[in-house]
């Protein structure tokens, strides 16, 4: 679908109002997607104007914190090509809601192979997660990129999660219970 520009309107003018309601109207999923395929873009010349792009779709945020900070600065920082091509299968797997066999080299040193229904990925400070039902663990679980030594995928079959849940930025509304009577 082409965009129509109005002949009185600058491009310049017409840049600017589509970035506006681009900035504004994305949403955390959407934006946790953006840096997914980001990340593993690797360092060509696209991927410097995409990174710069993120940064500003993230301009309207009010976040006013170091751990914040330092999460934007990860996301729009490229991974390292043996972690990005994790990455790529891990995006491919969501995508396809396909389970994955991971080799994963946990915090106390110990080395497990577990098949994971991947749900999502997100940034928290200086690392990216995979974030997903670890069947092994039957539960939630995230796992760190630069600890997970490979990726395989399988054939079979992911149940649906929603990710909207595993979110970083994610505004919780509080709905209120009724009160007893």
């Amino acid at each position: 679908m082409r965009a129509r520009v109005r002949k009185n309107v600058s491009p310049r003018r017409y840049c600017r109002g589509m970035a506006n309601v681009i900035r504004h109207s994305l949403t955390a999923e959407e934006l946790a997607a953006l840096a997914l395929s980001l990340a593993h873009l690797g360092a060509g010349p696209q991927s410097v104007t995409a990174r710069r792009g993120l940064r500003h779709a993230f301009e309207h945020l009010d976040l006013d914190d170091d751990v914040i900070a330092t999460t934007l600065t990860t996301l729009t920082t490229p991974l390292p090509t043996d972690v990005a091509r994790r990455a790529r299968a891990v995006a491919n797997a969501i995508t396809a809601r396909l389970v994955i066999r991971i080799q994963y080299h946990d915090a106390a040193g110990r080395m497990t192979v577990r098949d994971v229904e991947p749900v999502t990925c997100l940034v928290h400070g200086e690392f990216w997660y995979l974030v997903g039902w670890c069947r092994m663990r039957r539960s939630i679980r995230a796992f760190r990129f630069d600890r997970i030594l490979a990726v395989e995928p399988t054939d079979l079959p992911a149940r649906a999660h929603l990710p909207q849940r595993y979110l970083p930025f994610q505004r919780r509304s509080r709905t209120r219970r009724p009160s007893a009577a």
